[in-house]
């Protein structure tokens, strides 16, 4: 087995982009941890797999996390397989429409590719779409107890669960201590990213990721636009965000409706073949 790869980062959050026609065979959970895989194979935060025909947009997409499990949206993704169509001159500064599991989103490439938008969708805060469990409701500053102790937090889906912890002091010791409690909590039924959220001003928030399948994340645009809403929701900030992660920095505008529109860099790394051999490795 041999097939072609492109690996793209946005702001460090990096993937792999493999076009299913170069495949002999679909990808199985364990190829695709060993693809991501750092020391065994090319080392990357999730695998994007398409383009695909659609019969809802223009291209089809699917994103797969380095657990094998399936992703039904990714921000930086989606921003990264814009790029990635860009490059191999199927769209051009047009605005073009993507599915995904999660849902269609528009997408323009901008600035030669080095900026991308895409329109999210809406985000939702009702329990029975997040999904989080329990009755039907909007989930926002209910209280958890994690390790003894309490926090409180608010859920949001924009097409995949996320869980927003609002701290007034966030760190990347601390994503990596609650991050693994929270993504597979009883409360999640599906699983869900988790940020913890510390609001700036009315116009800044940073935070820290721990993403579904993935771990402790540089950089997550679905987290972003999630994040942000919730702080909209709350009433801390405006609808103009900016968001603040180690990786660097993505804008979010949000709608009337809470749909949101994402901004932000995307970066080539590389293109290659991989050899068969990497898949004789036991991980």
């Amino acid at each position: 087995m041999r097939f072609s790869f492109a690996k793209y980062h946005a702001l460090g959050n990096d993937y792999l982009v493999i076009n299913p026609k170069d495949l002999p065979a679909p990808l199985t959970p364990e190829q695709v941890k060993l693809i991501c895989h750092r020391h065994y194979g090319i080392g990357s935060d999730g695998i994007l797999l398409g383009p695909s025909p659609s019969k809802k947009a223009k291209f089809a997409l699917r994103i797969f996390n380095p657990d094998g499990s399936e992703a039904e949206k990714s921000g930086n993704g989606l921003r990264i397989f814009s790029r990635y169509l860009w490059d191999k001159k199927l769209v051009n500064s047009e605005e073009f429409s993507i599915e995904t599991p999660g849902g269609v989103v528009q997408a323009a490439v901008l600035e030669r590719g080095k900026t991308v938008r895409v329109e999210m969708g809406r985000v939702s805060f009702w329990s029975d779409e997040i999904p989080v469990a329990g009755p039907r409701r909007e989930v926002l500053n209910e209280p958890i107890h994690l390790r003894g102790q309490q926090f409180n937090f608010c859920a949001a889906t924009i097409g995949n669960p996320h869980c927003v912890l609002p701290l007034p002091k966030i760190s990347p010791e601390l994503a990596r201590q609650l991050g693994p409690q929270l993504e597979t909590h009883l409360r999640f039924p599906n699983r869900t990213n988790v940020q913890l959220m510390k609001v700036l001003d009315r116009r800044n928030i940073q935070i820290e990721i721990w993403e579904r399948g993935a771990g402790y994340t540089l950089a997550s645009g679905s987290s972003s636009s999630a994040a942000a809403a919730v702080a909209h929701k709350l009433g801390l900030c405006d609808r103009e965000i900016s968001v603040l992660m180690p990786g660097g920095r993505i804008e979010i505008e949000i709608g009337e409706d809470f749909s949101v529109c994402m901004t932000g860099a995307v970066t080539k790394v590389a293109e290659g073949v991989m050899n068969k051999e990497l898949f004789s490795a036991k991980i």
